[in-house]
Formats: structure tokens, sequence, C-alpha cells
């Protein structure tokens, strides 16, 4: 393999591995708040592409203004499922608010499927995002470099927010004790629904660079992007926001080195993503940032 070769591969690298760790962020969470896996967020990725869609495309709307009204709006969408499938459960065992999540993703699925239509669309990628960039030997789509610069910019984003905010002391609080968060007057109910906005506003943000790096739409384009996106969470830690960010990039290396150093396997680059899955189980459950901890029956 040549060095140009090998840079080529980096960039993409670079660019799928922000994708995979800014929509694990939002997995990363809802876990740290709620020790609750959000089987639906593959599902308001989907959802967030799909309205920058139809507001570009219907309300002929500028793509400035279409993809934060998208975004909000599915930020939004996601405070609505959280009061309405999860929150009646919240003291429930586990197992039931976890089976509300899966059914809210199956609704949540075949409702797109209905409004939508099953036929794939082609996501409107506007010209600045469709650019080819030449870096001496290394060509990449304007998209491609934008990518991490979103990704960072979230991240920075959410860091100040969890660390430097009232809001975010009250989520550190929430997330260690929410039985204790309750006793020192913190409001839980709107600490847990401004966790599953920024979480669904992180998923819309990954959905719409998504559609602009793979520009087309489905009901079910998030199911994969996902399952992967809980692998990486679970790869660096879940409930761990770095984690889940390292996570999100060491996937998305191995899924680009595969195809690099095995073209022949290309087609099974999905199944190495649940043998990762199943190894970091079997080796280091906690993930490589994560530490131990004891769920609470």
């Amino acid at each position: 393999m040549t060095i140009a070769m090998f840079l080529q591969h980096l960039a993409n690298a670079l660019s799928l591995g922000s994708l995979y760790a800014l929509i694990s962020i939002g997995y990363t969470m809802v876990y740290g708040i709620l020790r609750l896996i959000n089987f639906a967020h593959g599902d308001i990725f989907m959802l967030g592409a799909y309205f920058a869609f139809y507001v570009m495309t219907l309300a002929l709307l500028p793509w400035w203004v279409a993809f934060p009204v998208a975004i909000a709006f599915t930020a939004m969408l996601g405070i609505a499922l959280e009061r309405v499938a999860y929150k009646p459960l919240r003291d429930s065992p586990k197992i039931s608010i976890m089976i509300s999540a899966i059914g809210a993703s199956f609704l949540i699925e075949n409702l797109a499927t209905v409004v939508f239509g099953g036929r794939p669309k082609g996501f409107p990628v506007p010209t600045i995002f469709g650019k080819v960039l030449h870096f001496g030997s290394v060509s990449v789509v304007s998209v491609s470099v934008i990518i991490p610069v979103f990704t960072f910019a979230t991240l920075a984003l959410l860091l100040w927010i969890v660390n430097k905010t009232k809001t975010g002391m009250a989520m550190r609080a929430v997330s260690t004790d929410l039985d204790a968060a309750r006793l020192q007057a913190i409001d839980v109910n709107r600490i847990v629904s401004f966790t599953f906005g920024l979480g669904s506003l992180f998923a819309a943000l990954g959905g719409i660079l998504w559609a602009m790096k793979y520009p087309q739409l489905n009901p079910t384009m998030g199911i994969m992007p996902g399952l992967k996106c809980f692998i990486a969470a679970v790869l660096g830690g879940i409930g761990n926001v770095m984690g889940a960010v390292l996570g999100g990039y060491l996937l998305g290396a191995i899924e680009i080195l595969i195809v690099a150093f095995l073209p022949d396997l290309s087609g099974y680059r999905d199944a190495f993503a649940f043998v990762v899955l199943i190894l970091v189980l079997l080796l280091k459950p906690s993930g490589l940032l994560g530490k131990n901890q004891v769920e609470k029956v």
C-alpha cells in the first residue's frame, strides 16, 4: 500500500469515525442519566435526515435554515418520545423500559414507512458539501472534512454544558444517584427531558451529515448505524462521553482498515462490528474508559 492510499483510507476512517462518535454521544448520555439503552436512537437519527429533506424540498428553505429547523424539531420529538414511552415506566423494572424502547423503535420505523413511503429518496446535497477537495494525492469530498469539525464542535459544547453550567451539574447529580438528586430539589423530569432533547439533537445532526455523505434516505436507514453506534458506545465505555467518542473513531478505523487490507472481506464489514461487541463484552465489559458498576435491582 502506498502512502497516498494510506492517507486516503485515513481520511475515510476519520470521517466515518466522526459520524459514529457524534451519534454514540446520544446513546451514552441517555444511559449515563437513566441507565437506559435508547434503542429508538437510530430512528431519531433517520427522522432528522427526513425532516431536513422535506424542509428543503417542500418548504424550499435554504440548507442553512432547513438544517437547524429539522434538528430543533427532532430534538422536540425526542423529548416527546421520552415523555410518552419512557417517563411512565421510570420506576418500573429495567426490562419494562427496555421493551418500551424497542417498541418505540419499531413504531417509528413503520410509521415512517407509511408517512414517507418505502421507496428510497435521494438527499439534495448542498453544493458546498459536495465539492471535491484535493490535498496532494488525497481527494476527499468537502462533507468528509466538515463532519469531524461538527463532531469536535458539538463535543466541546457538550463538555461545556456538563462541566460548566448548573444544568450540567444537575445532570451529573442525576447520573450519580437519581433518588438523592430528587432529595436535593433537582427537577429530575426537566433534566431527563433536557438530556433526551440534547441526545436527539446529536442524532439529528448525525443523520443529516450521514445523508449528505451517503445521499439516500429510507425508513430503515437508522437501524445499522444505530446498532454500530451502540457498539461504539459499549467499546469506549457506555455512560462515558469521551469513551463514546473514542469508540466511534476506533470502530470507524476498524471498518475502513478491513476494506483497505482485506478487500475480499469487505462485504462482512458489518459483521466485524458485532465481533468487536462480543470481544469487548468478554474481555472488558465496562469498555475502554468505562467503570465497573453494579446495577440496582
